[in-house]
């Protein structure tokens, strides 16, 4: 069994290698959003340099939490390769430590990274894309109700034999606020009746809160209303479930929020499968490192570096495209949310574990 100091000396040196990618990472992904927000906000009335600062701040740890896998892969490459360099790991085989032990600390390590991501980074992603949400409201608000592909869905609603079309420019407060909102009225026939656009609108029990709205009926001048309200029967759970972004709620919401959608009869795949991802992630990181291990103990004397660590990059960006697959196919309902996030996990980890045991102990 590894001794307590030199599982804690390799803990440390995965850590702190850990960490220098972490900070890297963040550093780059800081330059790229604050470039990318400034080319979409900087001729929008309102944006400054401080505003631009933060709102990249805010929308760094949902990045941050999609790179993780890949953080968690190069950390455990490097750890690794570091140690063999320096035949740290020959002289670990030779006093009897096996590849199982020394790789302990990296796994409890990626464990630890894995419940830090759920516990930690999840609700600050998520606070921050919400922030972030209303902050770009506000930048946007009435300078277009035009309705991107990228932007919210359209919703149907029928209420009383009226069908009424709503859209949005962007979606706050997990989907119950609407921000530069486009109500069209049709009628029996399907021609429009009437639009609203509204600066906000709120979904309240029974009806929309429309504020600052400008009603246009057909062959008419359009008219300017302080507030009023649309009729809907759209239960929250529903709104939620087909607008708000599963990424802008914490971890620990996503239980009751599925819970009470299904209550009311709704699948919540989405939240589900963001669920299952997460309770995964701790998992993922391990099958990470083991993929790594493949690929980092054994190259300084076969001298094979380059092909073997670049073999390490494919598997593990092949496994993430598997992953992010399998992803989009159980938020949609085809796969179960449940095996869509576990599936590429256990067959990582399997990988990992074959391969190791055929390498170390034939």
């Amino acid at each position: 069994m590894i001794g307590w100091t030199l599982g804690r000396y390799f803990f440390r040196r995965y850590v702190v290698i850990t960490l220098w990618f972490f900070a890297g990472i963040s550093a780059l992904i800081f330059i790229i959003d604050f470039t990318e927000q400034a080319n979409r906000f900087g001729s929008l009335p309102g944006y400054s340099l401080e505003l631009g600062l933060a709102m990249t701040a805010l929308r760094i740890p949902l990045i941050l939490q999609q790179t993780v896998p890949f953080v968690a892969l190069f950390s455990a490459m490097a750890t690794l390769i570091a140690l063999n360099r320096k035949y740290e790991l020959v002289i670990a085989r030779a006093a009897g430590v096996s590849a199982w032990q020394f790789l302990l600390p990296s796994c409890i390590g990626a464990l630890m990274f894995g419940l830090l991501t759920i516990f930690v980074l999840n609700p600050i992603a998520a606070h921050g894309v919400a922030r972030t949400e209303v902050i770009e409201s506000e930048l946007r608000s009435g300078h277009s109700n035009e309705i991107s592909a990228s932007s919210a869905p359209w919703l149907r609603q029928k209420t009383d034999g009226a069908e009424t079309i709503i859209g949005a420019r962007a979606v706050l407060d997990s989907g119950l606020t609407l921000s530069d909102a486009v109500f069209i009225h049709l009628g029996e026939n399907g021609n429009i009746v009437k639009r609203q656009d509204a600066r906000l609108a709120k979904l309240v029990d029974g009806y929309w809160e429309l504020h600052d709205v400008r009603e246009s009926v057909p062959g008419e001048k359009p008219v300017t209303v302080q507030s009023t309200r649309v009729a809907t029967n759209l239960r929250p759970e529903f709104v939620q479930e087909k607008l708000a972004r599963p990424e802008a709620t914490p971890f620990l919401e996503l239980g009751e929020k599925i819970e009470v959608a299904k209550a009311y009869g709704y699948a919540a795949n989405a939240f589900a499968m963001q669920y299952h991802s997460l309770v995964a992630m701790p998992v993922l990181l391990v099958a990470m490192t083991l993929i790594a291990a493949t690929v980092s103990m054994r190259f300084v004397r076969l001298g094979q570096s380059a092909t073997l660590i670049l073999g390490g990059i494919l598997s593990g960006f092949l496994l993430y495209v598997v992953t992010t697959l399998v992803k989009a196919f159980g938020s949609s309902g085809i796969v179960p949310p449940v095996i869509a996030a576990w599936m590429p996990v256990v067959v990582a980890m399997f990988f990992g574990v074959t391969f190791l045991l055929y390498k170390e102990d034939g």
